[in-house]
This record gives C-alpha cells, structure tokens and sequence, in this order.
C-alpha cells in the first residue's frame, strides 16, 4: 500500500478530499445510498467491542450495512460501470493522489545552483560589461604593453563575444542536466505505476470471483482476503477462517492481531494477513482508509517541511563535505557521540548505494584538487602580470588604465574558473544515473522489475544468493506421481478400481474440502495445453490427483460451501498443515487433515488397509513406513504429503481452540508423492553463477532427501564435493550456545560449506542470511541475495542485500519486502540480474577511465600554459565544449554499453574494492603522458613545424590564430579516440568488440566529430577558433588515430611491472582509510558493522603495539639507534600511537592515542619525543 501512494493515474480535483464531488463535510446522504462517508469514516476508527457495538446500534448487523452500501455477502457488487463509478464519485476512488513531480523549470533551477556554473556567470557578466567599456583618448601607450594590439578595428567590439559564448554554453550545460533529471524522474514515476497497475485483488462481483487492479476497489466490494496478502482498502470481516493479522505497519504492535466476525472484524488497509483467509466488505478506499488518512497527513506535514528541508540540506551538504574529510581516526570514546548524532540525522537517507558512496567520495577529491590547481593558475597569472607591467617596464597605475587591467585580471579569472570547471566531474553523478535508469528499463525486458535502483548495482557484487526451492528452481506446476493407499504403493497413478470405493471417497472429499475454495483446475487457454492450476500449487496438484482418478471435487464443494465449514486450520509455515472440520447430517464433526508427511504421520494412530477399514499404525509401522515409502520418495525429489482424517462426537462439543488435542489420533488415509518439475533452464544458470564466483544455497521447506535429491539435478551439490545439507532443527541446534542464544562463531562454522538448508522455519532463513552478512572469517563482506516467495520470507528479503520476490507466486507482503521483483519467477532472471549489476560497475569504470584521463591533461595543460604563456592554450568556450563531450555525451556513451557474456566469467567486485583497478590507472596515466607530449610539443614549437604564426603571448581581444586551433582540435580527437579506448578496462586488445551493438556510442563519437568540424572550421571568434587547410586536418586526425595504437603499446606492459600505480590504485593507506571510512560511511555501515570496524582498529592498534615494542627491543639488541627503528614504522603507527619515551632510554613506554593529540598522517615520532 505504502507503493500505491506514489503515483497514480487520475487526480482529485481540490476540494474533494472528504470522499469525492465536493462533498467533503459528507454532511449530504451520497446519491441513493444510505450511509455517508463520514459515517464510514467514524465506523473504521473504532475497534474491537466498540465497532461491532457501533455496528449493531446503527445497522443491526454486517448484513445490515452491507445492504444499506446495496451490495451482498455472497455475490458481491453487480460490477455494472454506472454503479461502480457513481461509488467512486461518492466514497472516492482507491488510489491516493501522489506528490507532484518538479516541474521542468524547477529542475532548471536547481541545476543552476551549481557553484561553478555561478562562479562562471559571475566571471561572463564582469566580462560583458568590461567589453563595453571604451577606455578615453588615445592615451594607451601609458598602459604599457598591456592594450597592444587591441585596437585593431572590429576587435574591440568582438569582445563582448567571449562572455557571451560563456553564458550560452552554462545554458547549454543547465538544460540538459535539467533534461536528465526530468526524463529520471519520470522514468521512475512510470515504473512506479507498472508496480501498481500489476497489484491485483480478488473481489466477488455477480458471484463470480475476479481479479481486478487494486485501484478499481469500491466502497461495497466483496474482497477475498488469504494468507499473504496487503490489504489494500478498509473493511469488515463478514465470513473468515482463522484470520490472524500483522496490524505493525498500523499500530507498531508486533503481535499478530486475531480477527473474527463476533470479536473483531476491522480489517485495515496497509496490513498483512498472516493466516486464514476470508471475505471483507470494503468500507474505505483510498484517502479515506486508514493508511490513506495517515498519507494525507504525511502530505500536509511535508508541504511545510520541505522549505526548511532545503535550506538544512544546503547546510549540510557544503559543510558535511569539508567536516568529513578533515576528521583523523576518532578515538574509541570520543568519536562515538557525534556519530551517533550524525547517524540519527542521517537515517532517512538511504538511498546511497555502495557505488555511489565511492563516487562521491572520489568526485570530491577530485574537486578539491582541481579547486587549488585552479586558484594557484589565477594567483601565478595575476602575480605576473602585476611583475611584468608595474615592476619591469615601471609602468604607474593610471586611472584611466584601469578598465584595461581589469579586463585582464577578469580574462585571468576565467581562465582560473575553465579550469576548475573542467576538474570536477559533474559527469560522474549523471553517469551513474544513466547506467542505473538505462539498465533498470532494459531488465524490464530480462523479467526483472527494478523497485530500488541501488539493488541493480549491489547485485553485481553478490557473492552468495540463498533461493527458494519451489516455484524457482522448480516450475511450480505440482503433478502427483506416486501414491500409497490401502498398503499399496503405486508407482503411477493407479486406476479407480483399484482402490477401495470408501477409501477413495474419503480422498475425494479430504482433498476438495480441505483446501482452499480458491484452488482450482481451470480448462486450458490453447486446445490440448495443460490444465490451468489457479491458487495455491500444491493444492491445485492434489485436485489434479481427484481428476487423475476420474473422480470430480465440484459437486462435493457445491453440497458444503464455504459458508458450512465449521472450524478451518490454516496453513502457516509453524504448523505445515492444514485441517478442516464439518458438521456431518447426524450432528458429530469430520476433521480432515494434510501436511508434510513426517509431521502427520506423527499424529496418525490409525491407517486405512486395502478393505477401508482402519487399522491400529504404531511408532514401528511408521518408522517402517518412513523407509519403504516416503524416503524412496523423497530421493527421487518427490514432496511428500499425508492425507488423513478423525470423526469427533458432537458431545461434548470438542474445544476448538486446543489445536493440538484435536489434530491427533488421525487415520491416515493416504501418502501422495508430489513432483515439481525442475526448470529445464536452472541447471545452466547455476552452473553460470558457481562460474561467476556466486555460491548458490538452497532454502527450503522440504523434506532433506526431496530437497537433496533436487539441489543434485539443479548442481547446487555435485557428488564427491565437501558440503552440508543439514535440516532446520540440526542448523538451529549447531548455532546455538547452552542458553539457546546464537553465536556467530558457530555460524561461521557453517555457512561456508553449507548448500543445502531444509526443513527451515522463516527465522531459519532469516538467521541464515544474516550470519552470512555479519560474518567476519572471509576479508572480504559477503553481499548476499535472496528470493522468497511467502510471507513467511519477508524478515529474510528485508535483511538481504538484494531481496528477490516472484513475481507470480509472490504474496504481496514478499513483494512488499523485495527490492526487485522476478515477473517470470525464474531463477536464471537472477542471472541477468547479476550480469546488468556488473555492467553497471563496468561502464561506470569506463567512464571514471576515460574522465580521468580528460581530466588530468586538460588541467595540466591550462596550469602550465598560464603559467608559461600567461594564457591558457584551451579558451573558457573550448574547454566548456570538451567539458560537455566528456561529461554529458561521454557518460551516455559509455554508460550505455550492454552487457555480454564475458562479464560472468570473472570473481564479483568486493563491496571494499578501489574503484580504479591498477590496469584502469595505469591506462590514465599512460593515456595521460602520450596527449600532454602531443600538446606540449605543438604549443611550444608547433608554429614551427605548421610553419604558421605563434600564437603565444597573443594580446586581450587578439583574432584566433591557427596554432592554438590545432592544439584544441588535437586535443579533442585524442579524446574522441580515447573514447573508444576507454570501452575496455581489464587490459583487453580489441578496443572494438561490439561497438556496433550498441548505437547509442557510435552516434556520439560520429555526431561529436561534426559538431567539431563545424566549431573549427566556423566557429571563429566565439570558440577562438581559426579554419584549418586540410593538411592541418589530416595531421590532427593521425595524432587523434596514434590514441588506439598507443593503447595497445600500454595493453603490452603487465600491470604487475609497475609497483609505483599500486598506491594510487588503492586511494589511501590503511590507517587514514579507517578514519575516512567511519567519518564518509556513517549512512551505509549498520551498527554491526561498525563494531567490527572498531574491532579491526583496535586489532590494529594492538598489533602495531606488539610489532613496536619488538622492534625497539631489537633495536637496543643491535644498539642502533631507537630512532632508526621507529621512524622504519608506517606511518599507520604514526596516526594510532603516541610514543613517550623516557629520558633514560632504558624501556620505552607506548600509549594509545586519542584522536585529537594524534598527529597528522605521515609524521614521524621523533619530532614529538622527549629528549630521547
């Protein structure tokens, strides 16, 4: 329900929140209808005695208001359009209205608060208005050299054009963030409704029973609630078998709630059912039930939250940057108060995946470095200047000169800005963004419904996936296939005569009575296809097994409906069975009974012999039973499931509530073999993921040998590996200490040989999933997956890093848990899933590459051009042109690869592994060096080899030369051609495999190529641009092609040659990672976590402790000095300890450190050492 809210398809007008037309005091008696919302409304706020009170003093019964709403308990509504939309108009429609989206302007602005952008505009504007400004006369020669050259005619009114240009490309750079911002957000809004238009209800309409979206309920609706399922509007129960329902997303009470038409029968929308099953009439949709009253509260509160939002977040993301970076190693004490403040403010937010955590990271470093590259290039231009002008030629500052030194102190500012603006990777955000929403929509086509998109990229890094049995790994189409009944085992089904004609009776009616009424064998759609099983499988497979014996279950549900069951058990995962009492015509009551087979047969006192007569069935006729039968059985992967029944006397009327005297002393009629098919395709997919580096472990309900005996034909086991199968009752008593409480020691012991867990309880699952999560034995954390199907699975889907939910089988509370949801309930769909995962992680990579590259030599070389040529090579408007190919068309380009094969065949990512790989920044690096040769070589000694102008130490205002256009087309087509380099990241030679499969990169880099053609060759004075002959061309475009040989020359070097990249490819040393990781991580660490964290820094600190005191002792050994020996220790030491060392140099006393007298990373003890 909590999805419901997000989008839907209609809208209220204003005013008619009260239920709908305007009535909203509900004051008028709506149409015909006798009953207003507003009573309505009063009605489902009350509870327990007090609503059924209510009920009885206005309407006299449920069937009383039933017939005032004109609807009935049997039939339900006509289902006539007029009448369905005349409710909808009066008690509202069952959707509730989402937040609006941002409009496309307020998108705009948002991207226009960017900082560099404003700091540009800033910089244009000063620009603009200086190039207006006519210095008096013609007293230049007193501004020195500074205004040679810029009186050219034409020129100084060209000057307002570098502004300009300026101003357009930062309204270039806003509208397509604004762009991909909207097309995101609707993306998901679509998604959002796709969720809720596959959310369907059961509800009788002309006494058919149907399924309809969830948003078509109507106040008067007969909804069918079962086992599983969210409710989806207000009501009252009229009919319910053993209903128990989860009321915690309501009222926070964690005990399931009974509910009964005589006790309790409020049901309420947004709560789970988790037993039972019953009929509902429904009494308030959408804004008017209870979860629809708490959304428009939630809606009001937000409207006056949000300004004060902003304006926090503001705050918090300027100052939360710089506070997180400066922080050292917190010291066990200190440091936790104000994580846990941070951590209370930071809860909501977890929207940040692992990915995108490292991203950000990286981005600010980067940002950082580029923000002192830039103000060093402004600061050396500025100084030089002033030198150059006032000191050498001794020129006196003039007013009327000042116009002219401002224009140039503005040019040197842009120039300080261009690049700042090229240093920070604005692309990385948009390309994480593309590659999650291009991949999200392109899983829709591989079955997987994406509902957070972090799932998508976390599951590239899973390591172990923990699958339901049934329905994922089987085809869920149960079929009976063997049979014990009347001390016969029957390998096939056998005929009806050969069983006794009482005993294949009482079948019959165990089977049709005791199951679900909504279970049923519906005729093929296609002439000659399989029979149609609607509900629950195994049921549908045991009234297979009714048609199988050319027997028929209708007439015998046509003589007891629903309505005449006396007592029904439900099945839940705690009992495994489900029994169903009748009166019969004499007044005493039949119970039939079915379930597992082990558990049943426990209850069983009686069987059925060949003749139908009951004979005693002792413990030993059992164990007999067990061998001959069930465990034959269960080895040839068939489910097993007993079917029995007792006779109890009508007096004294048996207490019902005492399950367990009343489901015992059974008569066993039947054992059935159940098979479920395995997916003829799950095999491959297993054996992809055990390729791929998954572990893929079973968790099932089954009995061990069934579950055994399909784990081996799925080869999740292979005979002669080291593994563990091991039923839940055995796991749970290996886990736990003497006093019953889990230890995770124990699991450790476990999991990793464990493939098999039957037998298990949904805590069992829940335990599982979680030792594997907390576990600490491997170094790297496992990122571990889970499917379900039940409700029962919900607890385990929540705890997991990625929780899979069936789309088909699923039961809306599993659904409501998972993060993406298989809509063919296949398990290889899990296979793709990993695959887009890891494509996720790879074209990120790709792009990271590729932005580094352009990064590092686009700084470089405006840093050294200024400084050298007191102007940089690449112009403010160039450098914005490269910034947009790199960013935005670069991120779309790259982010957009599809997926092959090939990426299955390697170990998954750990969650901790640096997002540069040292192939990766040995690629930047040589990359790196070959553009900054290339550029260098033709900005100082190019005019020569062109043999063209200089364009060196060219005036303010001066026309475009030829050299500084070679030098920027240059730059672009290495990077064009880098771009195609930038495709493969794991050393691979060919750079174009698969580049036509995807059209998306090759339109780029073609329509990158015109765009620059046009800009060199026609762009002139507002990107600095001078035409090119075509030599000069062809000479640009080898240099551009020497990009792809030159990759395979870096290709050539083993990555293991080069010791200096492994520091840089790991980001930071050991001891500052710590720091930085428990100040930047706060959100993503969960409290386990983090005490492991701390556990490690202590080790650590221990550790070193130990290394030091036994390198000091050996020091004094060798009598060297202390010195020496301490300063050989890495500078992790420096950050933990302080060292005191006593005047006397006879024993050295260490003490930890705390954080705040911890010296700065790197420096050594000495210097802060007593008189040693």
């Amino acid at each position: 329900m909590g999805e419901m809210a997000n989008s839907a398809v209609e809208f209220y007008p204003k005013g008619t929140r009260g239920g709908g037309g305007g009535r909203a005091d509900g004051t008028h008696a709506g149409g015909d209808f006798v009953v207003t919302v507003k009573e309505l409304r009063e009605l489902m706020e009350l509870r327990g005695t007090d609503a059924l009170q209510k009920i009885q003093d206005s309407y006299g019964d449920t069937e009383g208001l039933c017939q005032r709403l004109q609807s009935s308990t049997t039939d339900g509504l006509s289902g006539d359009p007029t009448d369905l939309e005349r409710r909808g108009q009066i008690y509202g429609q069952n959707f509730i209205p989402p937040k609006k989206p941002k409009t496309f302007m307020e998108l705009v602005w948002e991207a226009l608060q960017d900082v560099t952008l404003i700091i540009l505009e800033i910089a244009a504007i000063i620009s603009l208005g200086l190039s207006f400004y006519q210095p008096p006369g013609k007293e230049s020669e007193a501004c020195g050299n500074a205004s040679a050259g810029a009186e050219d005619e034409g020129e100084a009114e060209a000057g307002w054009i570098e502004g300009a240009a300026i101003l357009l490309s930062v309204v270039c750079v806003v509208l397509v963030t604004a762009f991909n911002d909207w097309s995101k957000e609707k993306q998901f809004r679509g998604l959002q409704s796709r969720i809720e238009q596959e959310q369907k209800f059961t509800v009788v309409r002309k006494g058919n029973v149907i399924q309809i979206p969830v948003a078509d309920m109507v106040v008067g609706d007969m909804a069918q609630v079962k086992y599983g399922d969210l409710l989806p509007a207000d009501g009252i129960l009229v009919q319910g078998n053993d209903l128990k329902i989860d009321e915690s997303s309501l009222t926070g009470e964690s005990d399931h709630v009974r509910k009964s038409v005589d006790k309790d029968p409020m049901l309420l929308s947004g709560t789970h059912v988790m037993e039972g099953s019953g009929r509902m009439l429904v009494t308030a949709v959408g804004v008017n039930s209870q979860t629809g009253i708490i959304f428009t509260l939630l809606g009001a509160g937000e409207m006056e939250e949000d300004g004060k939002e902003k304006k926090a977040k503001k705050q918090d993301k300027q100052d939360g940057g710089v506070a997180m970076e400066m922080q050292p190693l917190k010291s066990a004490e200190g440091g936790e108060v104000e994580d846990r403040e941070k951590k209370k403010t930071n809860v909501p937010k977890k929207e940040k995946s692992v990915l995108q955590g490292k991203l950000t990271k990286l981005a600010v470093q980067i940002g950082k470095a580029g923000l002192v590259m830039s103000a060093i290039t402004v600061i050396i231009l500025v100084l030089y200047f002033v030198i150059d002008t006032f000191v050498i030629e001794g020129h006196a500052w003039l007013a009327e000169c000042t116009p002219v030194y401002i224009q140039y102190f503005v040019k040197f500012f842009i120039i300080g800005v261009t690049v700042l603006v090229v240093a920070v990777p604005e692309g990385l955000p948009l390309a994480v963004t593309i590659s999650l929403a291009y991949s999200v929509k392109k899983m829709m086509k591989d079955n997987n419904l994406v509902r957070h998109l972090d799932a998508c990229e976390t599951m590239g890094n899973a390591t172990a996936i923990c699958s339901d049995k049934t329905g994922t790994l089987t085809t869920n189409r149960m079929t009976v296939v063997q049979t014990y009944v009347g001390d016969v085992h029957h390998r096939v089904i056998p005929d009806p005569g050969q069983i006794n004609p009482r005993t294949l009776d009482l079948l019959v009616n165990a089977i049709a009575i005791n199951s679900a009424y909504t279970s049923k064998i519906m005729p093929p759609d296609v002439e000659g296809g399989l029979a149609k099983q609607v509900g629950n499988k195994t049921e549908c497979g045991l009234l297979g097994f009714v048609l199988d014996l050319q027997q028929d279950y209708t007439p015998v549900r046509e003589q007891i409906p629903e309505e005449r069951l006396y007592k029904v058990y439900t099945f839940n995962s705690v009992r495994k069975s489900m029994s169903t009492v009748i009166k019969l015509p004499d007044g005493s009551f039949r119970l039939y009974s079915k379930g597992a087979s082990e558990i049943m047969l426990k209850k069983c006192s009686y069987i059925l012999d060949a003749n139908g007569e009951p004979r005693s069935f002792r413990p030993r006729d059992r164990d007999e039973m067990v061998k001959q039968v069930i465990e034959p059985m269960a080895c040839e992967g068939l489910r097993t499931i007993c079917i029995a029944f007792r006779d109890l006397p009508s007096n004294p009327e048996p207490d019902w509530e005492n399950e367990a005297e009343i489901v015992t002393e059974l008569t066993c009629i039947t054992v059935v073999g159940i098979e479920d098919p395995v997916r003829p395709e799950v095999p491959d997919a297993i054996r992809k993921c055990q390729r791929a580096g998954i572990t893929v472990r079973m968790v099932t309900g089954d009995n061990i040998n069934t579950a055994r005996a399909i784990a081996a034909k799925c080869g999740i086991i292979h005979p002669g590996d080291d593994f563990i199968c091991l039923e839940g009752k055995d796991f749970n008593r290996r886990i736990r200490n003497e006093k019953g409480e889990i230890e995770q020691e124990r699991i450790d012991k476990i999991w990793p040989k464990l493939r098999v867990l039957a037998r298990s309880s949904p805590t069992d699952k829940h335990t599982l999933v979680k030792g594997i999560i907390d576990s600490s034995i491997v170094e790297q954390r496992q990122v571990v997956a889970v499917t379900g199907d039940g409700t029962n699975d919900g607890p385990a889907l929540k705890k997991a890093d990625v929780g899979f939910a069936m789309g088909i089988a699923g039961t809306d509370v599993a659904k409501e848990a998972s993060d993406i949801i298989l809509t063919d309930d296949n398990f290889s769909s899990i296979v793709k899933a990993v695959m887009w995962g890891r494509n996720v992680y790879d074209s990120i990579s790709k792009f990271l590459q590729f932005q580094l590259t352009v990064n590092v030599v686009a700084v470089i070389v405006a840093f050294t051009g200024a400084c050298i040529t007191q102007d940089s090579p690449l112009k403010a408007v160039q450098m914005l042109w490269v910034n947009l190919i790199m960013d935005t068309f670069a991120s779309l380009a790259l982010a957009t690869e599809p997926p092959t094969e090939a990426l299955l065949l390697r170990k998954p990512y750990g969650r901790n592994n640096p997002l540069i790989s040292l192939t990766m920044m040995k690629n930047i690096l040589g990359h790196g060096v070959y553009q900054l040769v290339i550029i260098f070589t033709l900005l100082f000694i190019g005019e020569r080899m062109f043999n063209i102008d200089s364009g060196r130490n060219a005036p303010l205002h001066s026309p475009p030369s030829e050299h500084y256009t070679i030098i920027f087309n240059t730059f672009v087509l290495m990077q064009l051609f880098n771009e195609i380099n930038a495709r493969k990241i794991h050393g691979e030679r060919n750079v174009f495999d698969g580049i036509f499969s995807n059209p998306i990169f090759c339109s780029i880099v073609l329509g990158t190529f015109a765009v620059q053609i046009v800009i060199v060759q026609w762009g002139g004075k507002p990107f600095s641009c001078a035409p090119l002959n075509v030599e000069q061309w062809l000479w640009c475009l080898f240099v551009g092609v020497g990009e792809l040989l030159w990759g395979q020359v870096i290709a050539t070097v083993p990555t293991e040659r080069l010791p200096c990249l492994k520091e840089a490819g790991l980001g930071l040393e050991p001891g500052e990672e710590e720091g930085e990781e428990l100040a930047e991580d706060e959100e993503e660490i969960d409290c386990a976590e983090r005490e492991l964290r701390r556990g490690q820094i202590l080790w650590f600190r221990g550790l070193n402790r130990i290394q030091t005191q036994m390198e000091v002792v050996s020091t004094f050994k060798r009598s060297g000095s202390f010195q020496g020996a301490v300063r050989r220790r890495s500078s992790v030491l420096s950050q933990l300890h302080d060292v005191n060392t006593i005047s006397t140099p006879s024993h050295v006393a260490l003490s930890t450190a705390t954080a705040n007298t911890s010296p700065a990373p790197g420096s050594e003890f000495p210097d802060r050492n007593g008189p040693a």
